[in-house]
Parts: structure tokens; sequence; C-alpha cells
């Protein structure tokens, strides 16, 4: 090319508008509220690595300020269990919470969130980012509105507080007890007075006697609730709860709003946050355990084996007859099923033998 050739061709270039597309999607900033299903202050579940208000942090460094969530706990703008309505109504974009908190809007919300006998931290992962559970859960929100991601995720549950020891399956009947989900519905089977209340009503519930015993995370969150001054005796087995996933709940015309590039930042934000919580939750919890026993007089104790056996035999009855009566429960109970079972298989030769050793 001969240099007027050339110098013609550099100025046809330099008068080329930037790509218009490109430029409004560098220049679209959105200022977002996000609730919460948790009182302020709460460690996981509001504040700390992983949390919510982690989540409103990296997502608005990842984006350059671009995206800007407030977020606001539990009873600073709307009730703790108000958070679904308030997103479907577009009040606010979004809100953080557990799905089973939605069981009398969305039965089949339940298993998004954990599943009695059902997987731990690993296999639910699996199955909702590379198994179809994230399909599945597009799928139940759709119709509403939503969109739903995982945000966080405690691992392995403690079975809970009691005010007197569990010797035996008769010492259900009749016990008032804070828990809820689908392990909910199977300690009512064997005669439990099930309730349902927020996290921080749980102690003076507890301690006035209320209730006789309640379930809600692990040593280092029960201990800031203060549940050991209400309760001694500490069960474990993780059997409800064998891992627990936090919701990023989100209004779908607004998540719909967002560039692509904002979509990936609010996903990656989120994965990073379901990783960072749960390693969290298991980098605290021992020293917390330790701490209640030798200092707050807890008595720690493993549920006897005939009362798990009894609670897995009616685990799989309730389950079996919760998802029969609801179409969209039984589909995704199928799903969660079948992706267990051949989950299990590879933890059987993978996991197992390096716990035995």
């Amino acid at each position: 090319m001969d240099r007027r050739k050339f110098l013609a061709a550099s100025t046809t270039l330099a008068a080329a508008p930037l790509a218009a597309p490109s430029i409004a999607s560098a220049q679209t900033s959105f200022n977002w509220k996000m609730t919460n299903a948790y009182g302020p202050g709460s460690p996981f579940y509001v504040e700390g690595p992983g949390s919510p208000t982690d989540f409103c942090k990296k997502v608005a460094e990842m984006s350059d300020g671009r995206l800007k969530i407030q977020h606001f706990a539990a009873g600073e703008l709307i009730p703790a269990m108000e958070g679904f309505d308030a997103v479907r109504s577009g009040a606010v974009e979004m809100n953080a919470a557990n799905a089973y908190f939605w069981a009398g809007k969305i039965p089949a919300a339940q298993y998004f969130t954990t599943v009695p006998f059902g997987m731990n931290f690993q296999g639910m992962n699996a199955w909702l980012y590379h198994g179809g559970g994230m399909e599945l859960w597009d799928e139940l929100y759709e119709p509403l509105g939503l969109k739903a991601l995982p945000m966080g995720n405690t691992g392995v549950q403690m079975t809970g507080w009691f005010r007197e020891p569990i010797e035996s399956v008769a010492d259900f009947k009749d016990l008032k007890m804070r828990i809820p989900g689908l392990a909910g519905k199977v300690y009512a089977a064997l005669g439990v007075d099930v309730k349902l209340l927020p996290g921080g009503e749980i102690f003076p519930a507890l301690e006035r006697g209320v209730i006789d015993a309640a379930e809600f995370v692990g040593p280092f969150q029960d201990r800031r609730l203060g549940l050991q001054n209400a309760a001694k005796y500490y069960y474990t087995t993780g059997w409800h709860e064998p891992s627990n996933v936090t919701e990023l709940l989100m209004n779908k015309a607004a998540w719909e709003s967002l560039p692509a590039d904002l979509q990936a930042i609010v996903k990656s934000a989120a994965m990073a946050c379901n990783l960072e919580s749960h390693t969290w939750s298991e980098a605290n919890n021992a020293a917390a355990l330790k701490d209640l026993v030798e200092n707050e007089g807890v008595i720690v104790n493993t549920l006897p084996d005939d009362v798990v056996a009894e609670l897995k035999t009616v685990t799989e009855k309730v389950l079996a007859e919760f998802a029969a009566k609801d179409p969209a429960a039984q589909k995704v109970h199928d799903a969660f099923m079948a992706f267990k079972a051949e989950h299990a298989s590879w933890a059987a030769v993978s996991e197992k033998p390096l716990y035995s050793l």
C-alpha cells in the first residue's frame, strides 16, 4: 500500500465511531436493595466472609461500582420472613434467606436448601451446578417472576439443643421444637410439636420453655445466640441438614435488565460466597465446639443408632408422601434422589475409605 492509500485508510478508521452497545454497557449503572431473613450482625448469614454483605461488596468491586447493592438485615426494612413477597413484587431486587422458608408458597423449594439424609456440601453443589439442579430451580421459580442462585452453605449442621436428653424415639413425643424444612415434617410424624421461628427468637423461646428444643446451625452461630445458656444437651448426626444452602433470590425482570457482564459478575460473586462461607464455617466450628464443652458445660452426644435408624425410615415415608401431593415436588424429588444415588456410588469409593482411616 502506498503512502497516500495508507493515510486515507487510517483517516477512515479514525473517523469510525465505537460500537454503541459497548459504550452503553460500560456506562449503565444500577442501585439495588437486598433484604435478609436474618438479623443484624449475624455471622455467616449477614456479616463475615462469604456472607450477603460480603457478596454486595464483591459485586461492587468486581463491577467497578456499576452494580451497587444496599443490604438490609431482618427488621431494618421489612420483617424477617417477608423477603419472598418483597422480591416478587419488585419492592426490592434481592433477598438472602433459605428456600425452605417458602414451603407454604412453593413446597418443592425446600429441596434447594437441604433434604434429610440428603447430600453434603460436595454432593449438593454437584447437583446444583452440574446435575440439573439449577435448571429445576429456574423452572420452579420462573412462573413467579423469580430467579435464584446458591450463595452460601453451612455444611453439615448439628441436630440441635435439647433441655432433656434424647435416649429413644419416644422422647420426641409432644416435644416442642424449632425446626424448619422437610425435617420438620419428619419430626411431626414422630409426634413433635414443630415450631418455625426466626433465628433471633430462638433463645428467648428456649430459655422461657416455650419450646423444649431447637435446631439452628452449628457451634459458632449457636454459641453467638447463647443457646448454651438455655439448654445443655447438644446432639449431632446432621441427619436433618447434611448441608444448608443460602438462597440469593432475585426479581427476574430486574435480573434480565442487567447486561450480560453484570449477570456474570453476580453469578461469580455468589459462587465465591458459596465456597467462602462453607470454608469459614469449617474453620471456626471446631474451636467453638471445644469452648462450649470446656467452658460452658455443654454435653455433646450423638443420637442413638436406633433413633437415627427410625428417623431414616420415617424420612423415606414422609418424603415419598410429600412429593406425591405435588407434581413439581415429585419432579424435583425424583431428580434429587437419582443424583444422590449416583453421587453416593462415587462417594463410597472416594470419600468413605478416607474417613475410615
